[in-house]
């Protein structure tokens, strides 16, 4: 009877975590709903600046935040989760941070490589690997705040036009779809230009002026690439846990599956034990 009731307390915990697990999938559902609304509602401004930004370059156009220069001082930002329960989305970027860290090395001391975290879970990794964060944005995961992201983004602008840094690199998840987010490294200083595809299309009056016009454009194409990182990051982190909760709940199934049934052979075992007992008693 004793192991009856073990496995009848199992099949209460694992049907109590499921509850909660299911409980969670919903909850990512909803806010991948959000998240995924929010990120296809800045695609066309997105695409709408990347045409802006066509419409007005030339070959010549080589301004301060697109030029290549050797690399002395890099910043490496990366965007994790505040939280857990999300299945590889952490490791990934954990993982690419080190491994991005470990190949400027190659070139760089350790106090030239600026990291920057958003969220927790990289900063905490960070930390544990021995590397020296320089700023960490924790609650910025959840909260999409493009202010805080254009204010980074700025001060990235501010530190390349001094020479501070050299190159600025991002490292995010991708959010093609509920099942897919892609791992990715983008470059963000210095700037790459689109190359127009048609150049018949280039504009050629501008007011202000062109270089003016660039100007303000480049870094806010800056900051709006940062921001939709961050968005895209957002959206994968509650489509990784959504998956990753499904796969709980799956399990947790399956396992109260496996244990009722051994509990009723269990319970069969022990009814027929005591009728033989009985049987044998009987006899005697």
């Amino acid at each position: 009877m004793t192991a009856l009731r073990e496995i009848k307390k199992r099949i209460g915990s694992v049907a109590g975590t499921r509850k909660t697990t299911s409980a969670m999938k919903m909850v990512s559902s909803v806010k991948l709903h959000k998240a995924e609304s929010a990120l296809s509602n800045m695609r066309p401004y997105e695409e709408a600046l990347h045409r802006m930004m066509e419409s007005v370059l030339t070959e010549d156009d080589t301004g301060t935040l697109s030029r290549e220069r050797p690399v002395k001082n890099v910043a490496v930002i990366a965007f994790s989760s505040d939280s857990a329960l999300c299945g590889a989305f952490n490791s990934n970027i954990i993982r690419a941070l080190q491994k991005t860290v470990e190949e400027y090395r190659r070139s760089l001391s350790t106090d030239h490589i600026f990291i920057y975290t958003i969220g927790k879970k990289v900063c905490d990794a960070a930390g544990k690997a021995g590397l020296t964060v320089t700023g960490n944005f924790e609650n910025l995961a959840g909260k999409t705040d493009y202010h805080t992201v254009a204010g980074l983004a700025g001060s990235l602008v501010a530190q390349f036009e001094r020479g501070e840094i050299d190159r600025a690199d991002i490292l995010y998840h991708r959010f093609k779809s509920a099942g897919s987010q892609e791992p990715i490294s983008e470059t963000v200083l210095p700037v790459r230009l689109p190359r127009k595809e048609n150049p018949d299309s280039q504009l050629k009056i501008f007011e202000p002026s062109r270089k003016e016009i660039l100007r303000a454009i480049i870094p806010k194409s800056i900051k709006l690439q940062l921001y939709t990182a961050l968005l895209d990051s957002n959206a994968s982190e509650h489509a990784a846990r959504m998956i990753a909760m499904q796969a709980a709940t799956d399990n947790a199934d399956d396992l109260v599956a496996e244990l009722t049934v051994e509990y009723n052979k269990s319970r069969q075992q022990a009814i027929t034990n005591e009728l033989l007992d009985l049987a044998g008693g009987n006899r005697g």
